[in-house]
C-alpha cells in the first residue's frame, strides 16, 4: 500500500483517496463551517486579494501573516464594498477560514489528527511530520474565486523535503463549480517563485514574491473531478489551480499541509511561521482532541 502511494506521488506529483471521509463526516464539516458564516458580518476588517491601495495592502498583510495561529475570516472580492461592508448575503461571502482550524477548532482537529491521516504520512515515509496551516475552502455558487496555477511550495517552502497537501472535498467537486486542475508531473521541475517576507521593513508590502509569476500552458492541466468524501494528495511542487464556481452549487474543501521536521529546514522568510497558540507539533504524538 505505501509503495503504491508513496510511487504515485512521487511520478504524477498527486493521488486521488477515495472515501477518505464518511458522508456524514463531510456534512459535519460543511455545518461548522456554516455557522461561520454567521459571525461574520460583524466581523471587520473584513481582508479580501484584490486590493492595491498600499494601506489597505499593508493592513491585509498584517491580518494574513497574524492569522498563522489563529482562526481568521477571508472574504471573496465580490463580496465586500469600498467600505468593507457586505454586498452579499453572509452565507456565502466568504473565501476562506483559517490557517489554524486544525489545532484550535476541536472538530477540525478531531479530523486533521486522525489515524487516516497518520496512516498516510506513514505510508509516504514521513518520520516526524507536522501540521502547519489548514484552510477551509467554500469557493460559492456564482461568485467563488479562481484559484490561479500555483505550487503549495511557493508559499511553505522547506528543503530537501518539500510540503504535503491534503486536499479534501466536502461536497461533489466538480467541473462546472471549481475542481482542481492539476498539471501531472510538474513537481519534477522544481520551485518556480517563492512568496517571502519583505526584508525591506520600511515597506508597506509586508510579503513579495521573488520572481514574476511563471506562465503555463492550459494543455499541460488535467481536470480531476472527485466526489465528496474523497481526499487528494498533492506533492509541494505540483502545479494546480481550480476555475471559477460558475454553478449554482457550492464546493467546500478542507485542506491542510504537512511538513517533515527531521532532516528538513523550514524556511525563516516563510510568510507563515510557527505561532504560540498553533506550535508545529508531531503529527504521530499529538492528541486529536483538545
Amino acid at each position: 500500500m505505501h509503495d503504491t502511494i508513496r510511487n504515485q506521488l512521487d511520478q504524477d506529483g498527486y493521488v486521488v483517496l477515495e472515501d477518505f471521509l464518511l458522508p456524514t463526516e463531510c456534512d459535519e464539516l460543511v455545518a461548522v463551517a456554516t455557522d461561520f458564516t454567521k459571525e461574520v458580518a460583524d466581523t471587520n476588517p473584513k481582508p479580501i486579494f484584490s486590493t492595491v491601495d498600499a494601506d489597505q495592502l499593508q493592513l491585509k498583510d498584517k491580518y494574513f501573516v497574524d492569522s498563522s495561529d489563529k482562526i481568521s475570516f477571508f472574504f471573496e472580492a465580490e463580496a465586500v464594498d469600498a467600505n468593507g461592508d457586505l454586498k452579499v448575503d453572509p452565507s456565502v461571502s466568504l473565501n476562506k477560514v483559517g490557517h489554524a482550524l486544525h489545532f484550535l477548532h476541536p472538530i477540525f482537529r478531531c479530523y486533521t489528527y486522525s489515524e487516516r491521516v497518520k496512516r498516510v504520512c506513514k505510508e509516504l515515509g514521513l518520520v516526524k511530520p507536522s501540521v502547519v496551516q489548514s484552510m477551509y475552502i467554500y469557493k460559492n455558487p456564482g461568485i467563488g474565486s479562481e484559484v490561479i496555477p500555483h505550487q503549495d511550495s511557493t508559499y511553505l517552502h522547506t528543503e530537501p523535503i518539500v510540503p504535503i497537501g491534503f486536499w479534501i472535498a466536502l461536497q461533489d467537486a466538480c467541473l462546472s463549480n471549481g475542481c482542481l486542475w492539476i498539471a501531472r508531473g510538474s513537481h519534477k521541475s522544481g520551485v518556480h517563485r517563492r512568496l517571502v517576507r519583505n526584508p525591506d521593513t520600511e515597506s508597506k508590502q509586508a510579503l513579495i514574491y521573488d520572481r514574476p509569476a511563471p506562465h503555463y500552458p492550459q494543455s499541460s492541466f488535467t481536470a480531476v473531478p472527485v466526489r465528496k468524501g474523497t481526499c487528494i494528495i498533492l506533492h509541494g511542487n505540483v502545479v494546480h489551480k481550480s476555475a471559477h464556481n460558475k454553478s449554482e452549487n457550492s464546493r467546500h474543501a478542507y485542506t491542510f499541509h504537512v511538513i517533515e521536521k527531521q532532516g528538513n529546514v523550514y524556511s525563516p522568510d516563510n510568510w507563515l511561521q510557527e505561532g504560540p497558540e498553533a506550535p508545529f507539533l508531531d503529527l504521530y504524538t499529538t492528541p486529536n482532541v483538545i
